[in-house]
């Protein structure tokens, strides 16, 4: 574990070098995004798409794929870890998986012509604390080289916001919470440059709990206390969506979770709606889990796979192998 941490502390130091001398850093991308969102300049019929990753894996995929950011979703680092989304993942952990996960999108990037990274939010669910936690949190993310952090407003320890038995701490706690995730990102600004804080999102569970009307106000409360973006957890109806996205300016996300709590819109309509963002939270998971469970029914019984697999030189590629040849060859000696 000692020599794990020793390599973390290295590899956040070069990646922060790399950005370091980065034209633009990962926040300043990100919210260079958001505002061409806002103010019609981006050129699509759709929100910023967020397929979620939650490895180095994924991220390369999703990198690779052509989207234009990405997400890091707590509910695939825990579950690839062998956990439910129930806050038994630290701090640590996530903080381990937010480096896999820049590191996949630079491997990505410099494969694609030595191209800039997309930006990744990373879960930072409730911020593994009280307030100077919080702070921490951020600070520890940012170092990873993430372009924003998600902080919500739930009980310790947090769940999924699409099932039962969640609970959120009161007004005042959760807005102080926010407050201090927007202090370490202006901290982090100050001591490192323009541009390089990580964008917070502020994200309420409140909906299910305190109502619709409580879950609107703390949203605006959270942009006075300094957040970027809102994200309203869990509307059941599209009349909660439209409402949301009426009632509070800024850089919103719908959160588009198969079979959860909130209805499947196509991109397009929610772009009318107002939503900046939408992300996927578990569609790659989910859809891997049902690969995986597929191929060892057929390994079980004795049958072949090979329509369920990609071509051997196609694995090697998306892991990797393609590149490393290349830079391998470059470096030769002989």
């Amino acid at each position: 574990m000692k020599t794990f941490s020793c390599l973390l502390v290295i590899a956040a130091y070069l990646i922060q070098k790399t950005i370091s001398y980065s034209a633009v850093p990962p926040p300043q991308r990100l919210k260079d995004l958001l505002q061409s969102e806002l103010d019609g300049t981006r050129e699509s019929n759709v929100p910023i798409l967020l397929p979620c990753c939650y490895d180095g894996l994924t991220a390369r995929l999703v990198a690779r794929a052509g989207f234009e950011a990405t997400f890091m979703t707590g509910f695939g680092v825990s579950a690839v870890n062998g956990f439910p989304d129930t806050q038994l993942v630290s701090f640590q952990e996530m903080q381990q998986a937010c480096l896999r996960v820049t590191e996949g999108l630079l491997s990505a990037s410099l494969e694609q012509d030595g191209g800039t990274p997309i930006p990744c939010i990373a879960d930072g669910d409730t911020g593994y604390g009280n307030a100077v936690n919080v702070k921490r949190t951020v600070h520890g993310y940012a170092r990873t080289g993430v372009a924003g952090i998600m902080i919500e407003d739930q009980v310790s320890p947090k769940r999924c916001g699409h099932v039962a038995g969640k609970s959120v701490v009161p007004f005042k706690e959760a807005v102080q919470r926010v407050k201090a995730a927007a202090d370490a990102r202006d901290e982090y600004i100050q001591q490192f440059g323009t541009g390089t804080g990580p964008l917070i999102l502020a994200r309420t569970d409140a909906l299910k709990t305190d109502g619709f009307e409580a879950a609107i106000e703390r949203c605006l409360a959270f942009l006075e206390a300094g957040a970027d973006m809102t994200f309203l957890e869990a509307p059941e109806t599209v009349e909660q969506m439209k409402e949301y996205c009426q009632r509070v300016p800024g850089p919103k996300l719908a959160n588009m979770l198969e079979q959860g709590s909130t209805p499947i819109l196509p991109p397009s309509e929610l772009k009318q709606m107002g939503y900046t963002m939408a992300a996927y939270p578990l569609t790659l998971l989910s859809a891997s889990i049902k690969a995986m469970e597929e191929s060892l029914k057929r390994i079980a019984v004795g049958e072949a796979t090979d329509d369920l697999i990609l071509p051997f030189p196609k694995t090697k590629d998306a892991v990797g192998f393609t590149r490393y040849a290349q830079e391998e060859g470059k470096y030769r000696t002989d």
